[in-house]
């Protein structure tokens, strides 16, 4: 694999103590019932970054179910979110000896104080630890420049206008050869690939690879569109549990059409492996 050349760090968090896992704790309010204040940290504009969304509603999940490690959770995102309280609410499907299926939706409150559905998400958990080492793939690992040659948020302008506060949560540093939109001559390819971490250092876990395939800039910025790129839907495979070290999160969308555009996303670990995968449908607004 590439040398990764890792990102300095002068305290690292742990999984646990770090500030992904403090904002994505939830208060238990009764069974399946946990308050939440969504965190501004985690915006991008005025919203709440979509993966975040969906590492807390996961983390409620783990809770609820018997099983705690997400094996596939898909998402529908009804309104935006915005940081301030919010409440979710869960509830248990079906469980099973090695699957257990649940439902979860994250409410907040409009003016008048009656609560508005932001994101409903359908999951089945498992045990990673337990699944066999048989692997037979023909995917093969995202070919990036070491780190040192890749760029980050504040190498340049924001993407957007609006507030970015999530770049300082991440390290993210994005391949040269997907930054042709950020000196005004796109690839029209559709491509984004990048090296992903959190900025303080906490290695990656199953919860926080359903922030990753959400957090880099979209592949509309390549094709020549610029803008928020709102997420419809998302689902998101977790395949195993990542090795400590940076990933390597390769992004692509093949078709735009109708004012919307699919992302296809790999995240691969430090030991080459392929540990999350995931697709999300997202409206382009094209004027």
């Amino acid at each position: 694999m590439p040398e990764a050349a890792s990102a300095p760090t002068a305290t690292r968090a742990t999984i646990g103590d770090s500030e992904f896992d403090r904002d994505t704790a939830l208060t238990p309010r009764e069974p399946g019932v946990y308050d939440i204040d969504l965190s501004a940290g985690w915006t991008i504009i005025s919203a709440v970054n979509g993966g975040y969304l969906l590492a807390v509603l996961g983390r409620a999940l783990a809770d609820a179910l018997p099983h705690s490690d997400p094996f596939t959770i898909s998402a529908h995102y009804l309104t935006a979110s915005q940081p301030g309280p919010a409440v979710v609410r869960t509830d248990v499907v079906r469980t099973g000896r090695t699957l257990s299926t649940g439902q979860a939706s994250l409410f907040q409150y409009d003016e008048q104080g009656r609560e508005v559905e932001r994101i409903r998400v359908l999951a089945s958990y498992g045990d990673l630890d337990s699944l066999p080492d048989d692997v037979r793939t023909t995917a093969k690992p995202p070919a990036l420049p070491p780190m040192d040659q890749c760029f980050g948020p504040e190498d340049g302008p924001a993407p957007v206008s609006g507030s970015s506060a999530i770049a300082d949560r991440l390290m993210l540093k994005l391949d040269p050869a997907t930054l042709g939109w950020a000196l005004g001559q796109p690839s029209g390819k559709g491509e984004m690939r990048a090296w992903f971490g959190l900025a303080d250092g906490r290695d990656a876990d199953p919860l926080s690879l359903l922030l990753a395939v959400d957090a880099l800039p979209p592949t509309a910025f390549e094709i020549g569109i610029s803008g928020w790129v709102p997420t419809v839907e998302l689902t998101v495979h977790v395949r195993c549990r990542p090795a400590p070290g940076p990933l390597r999160v390769s992004i692509t969308t093949r078709n735009l059409a109708g004012g919307f555009l699919e992302e296809d996303a790999e995240v691969w670990d430090s030991a080459d492996r392929l540990v999350a995968q995931s697709r999300q449908l997202a409206r382009v607004r094209l004027s």
